[in-house]
């Protein structure tokens, strides 16, 4: 096992508290994790329960939406337990809705508000995740950065 696997929450209270910005982007990535389960229910009941267009793809885009909500929880779960694997999935997650909110934002309806708030909180989540506090509260080290 690694030493990650087998940290215990006495080596995380000997490493400090957790940083806020560390704690934000967790947060935000559970949000966008209740954000698909949400719609992704929402979606899904709608199929089943009501007269969409086509039956098959509301299931299946419910489905997927749900499944996908995985990927966000998983990253915010291992940030709030500072697990260095878990800013993978949740920068993954942003670089996924940059190009939602982008299409977002060429529709022509009530759509666009929504990309512009996607696009922000995908922007601001990046920014905390690459952030050195965060990267170095998850044990993370750059290129070349053998221990010394």
């Amino acid at each position: 096992m690694s030493s990650e696997q087998t940290r215990t929450p006495e080596a995380a209270e000997e490493a400090g508290p957790r940083p806020g910005r560390l704690t934000a982007a967790a947060a935000v990535a559970a949000l966008e994790g209740l954000a698909l389960v949400v719609g992704g229910g929402w979606m899904l009941v709608g199929g089943l329960a009501g007269h969409p267009d086509d039956r098959t793809a509301a299931v299946t885009g419910g489905i997927t939406l749900v499944v996908l909500a995985l990927l966000p929880l998983l990253a915010a779960r291992g940030l709030l337990a500072r697990r260095g694997w878990s800013r993978g999935p949740a920068v993954i997650t942003q670089i996924i809705a940059l190009p939602v909110a982008y299409n977002l934002l060429h529709a022509d309806s009530v759509a666009i508000p929504a990309g512009i708030v996607l696009g922000v909180v995908a922007v601001t989540a990046l920014v905390l995740l690459v952030n050195p506090t965060t990267t170095q509260a998850l044990g993370i080290r750059g290129p070349g950065g053998a221990e010394k």
